[in-house]
């Protein structure tokens, strides 16, 4: 029999049984659209988070205060008071850090925000105007405060769209006050609609000079974090290493890993991402890799029924010259096809659950939540379904191969 024979002897044999093949393959159905789920679901928040990321800009290094995180005991040692004015003076001079750009603090606090009978309890950022630059952020109405409304504390407000929409509506809110911790701010500029741009949700957020929000909002003296600007992507290593340097001499610490503060460029950051995505995608799809086992299980399962059902076909086709090889290479064939096809429909329903899936997302998580296509795991999944109708298979194959002729003729 040529190969041509043996894929149409297989095609038939699954033809006339076409409910007992579609319900044979709905393992592998489940597990292959439950793998591409979850990768396009992993691939679509690790892209979320590296386009915020990227926001910042690939000149941008974030000082916090406290150790690298390493693990939930550490997480406490995030929140301490270890970059203060100080640190924010030393790092701004040109001798400790050559080619720092620029350098703002951030105090970020989640606060009440009122204007007469209307509450809202949305995010309160401290920046300088650096930030502003940074984030790509220019008013539609109005103007940003500067470097001068810094140093006085001066009680003004930039604020969001949301921010706008929720407590004005379709008012003017430009010149207008709202109110703070008890304290009148004056809206001296608007923002249009952006989304989240890296830390920052921009649409629902009043913005402060930072001094005004460590002052009288926060109540605290120390800041977190600190965001830096290098002249240029080619020197970020050297100006990370200089404020390692820097912080250090000032904290007397000369063993790094009692660090009392942690830096991240872009690079670090997009590979933490990667590497903890990673991790959570593979052992996301290990589980539902369960579903192909247990698929593959039923694939074998019914292959044996058939190859019992089937024993005078086996006979007759022995009988007029088909060789074991023959045989073995049909019923492999039909498992393999079986498995072929529920990769293909896996691979379809998986590609429609997760566009759905990200549809789901953007309304209730993050409205710019990507739609991604894994190529990867569509060409994996075909080549792991085909592997299991082979592994699976192999087995009723052989059984069908070594069946004697006359013992098969001779079945009822």
């Amino acid at each position: 029999m040529t190969s041509k024979d043996i894929f149409k002897t297989a095609f038939f044999g699954l033809r006339a049984n076409k409910m007992r093949s579609i319900l044979t393959i709905i393992g592998i159905i489940i597990g292959i659209s439950s793998i591409m789920l979850v990768m396009s679901i992993g691939r679509g928040a690790e892209n979320l988070i590296l386009n915020q990321i990227r926001g910042l800009g690939s000149r941008t290094i974030i000082i916090e205060p406290g150790r690298e995180p390493s693990g939930p005991s550490v997480l406490a040692e995030i929140f301490t008071d270890s970059l203060k004015i100080r640190e924010v003076e030393a790092l701004k001079n040109p001798v400790n850090v050559p080619g720092l750009k620029g350098l703002t603090p951030v105090v970020m606090r989640v606060t009440p925000v009122a204007f007469e009978n209307e509450t809202l309890r949305t995010n309160i950022i401290g920046i300088s105007e650096l930030m502003f630059e940074i984030l790509d952020i220019y008013p539609s109405e109005g103007y940003l405060f500067g470097d001068e409304d810094v140093k006085q504390m001066a009680s003004v407000a930039v604020i969001g769209s949301e921010v706008k929409r929720k407590l004005f509506g379709h008012s003017d809110a430009l010149g207008r006050k709202i109110k703070i911790k008890g304290k009148n701010f004056k809206i001296i500029g608007i923002v249009p609609p952006k989304g989240q741009v890296a830390l920052f949700n921009v649409d629902d957020m009043v913005a402060v000079p930072y001094t005004t929000a460590q002052k009288y909002i926060a109540g605290i003296n120390y800041f977190s974090p600190l965001i830096v600007q290098a002249e240029n992507e080619e020197i970020v290593p050297r100006v990370a290493n200089d404020i390692k340097i820097t912080l250090r001499g000032l904290h007397n610490i000369t063993d790094p890993e009692k660090d009392d503060f942690h830096i991240t460029t872009q690079a670090d950051a997009v590979e933490r991402v990667n590497t903890v995505t990673g991790i959570i995608t593979a052992l996301l799809v290990s589980v539902a890799a369960i579903s192909l086992v247990v698929g593959g299980i039923g694939i074998m399962n019914i292959m044996l029924v058939s190859v019992t059902e089937r024993t005078r076909e086996i006979g007759l086709r022995k009988a007029i010259g088909a060789t074991d090889n023959n045989i073995l290479a049909q019923f492999l064939t039909e498992a393999v096809m079986l498995t072929f096809a529920g990769g293909i429909a896996g691979i379809i329903v998986g590609t429609g659950l997760s566009f759905i899936g990200s549809l789901v997302l953007s309304k209730f998580v993050a409205r710019d939540w990507p739609f991604s296509f894994p190529l990867e795991a569509a060409i994996l999944a075909l080549g792991v379904s085909v592997f299991i109708g082979i592994i699976f298979g192999l087995q009723p194959a052989r059984q069908a191969s070594r069946k004697s002729p006359i013992e098969a003729l001779r079945y009822e």
